[in-house]
Formats: C-alpha cells, sequence, structure tokens
C-alpha cells in the first residue's frame, strides 16, 4: 500500500469517523473499501458500456448474425 494524502471537509471526516465507529473498523480501512466500490462501480459502467457498444455492432453485422438461426440446434459431427 501507499500512503496518500487527501483533505476532507470537516463533515466528511465527522461521517466518516462515525460509520467506521458503527461498522466497528477503522478509518483508513472504510475510506478503501468505499473508494474499492466507487472503483469498481465505474469499472462495471465502463465494461457495460463497451458490451453495448459490442452488441450494436453485433446486431448490424450481417456477417456476424448469419447462423443465429441456428443457435441451439444440435451438430453431430
Amino acid at each position: 500500500m501507499e500512503r496518500v494524502q487527501i483533505l476532507l471537509d470537516p463533515e466528511q471526516k465527522q461521517i466518516l469517523k462515525k460509520i467506521a465507529k458503527q461498522e466497528n473498523r477503522n478509518f483508513s480501512e472504510l475510506v478503501r473499501n468505499m473508494l474499492d466500490e466507487q472503483i469498481n462501480k465505474h469499472l462495471r459502467t465502463q465494461l457495460a458500456a463497451a458490451a453495448q457498444a459490442l452488441r450494436d455492432d453485433y446486431e448490424a453485422d450481417q456477417e456476424l448474425t448469419a447462423f443465429t438461426a441456428v443457435d441451439g440446434d444440435d451438430f453431430n459431427a
């Protein structure tokens, strides 16, 4: 881990300390977990946007959708 320094409003710090106490966690752990949640949310949003862009390409490209009619058919090789 690396040490970083951030500036918080007094109210933010007070609220975070209160939450940490209620959850029986230390302040740093709480902040790290909150940051992890926001980072994961951001990454999921980016992934969803990329998936949507690929879906749009997939649905518009006849070469990619040519075999959808046989989806689910059993093939014996």
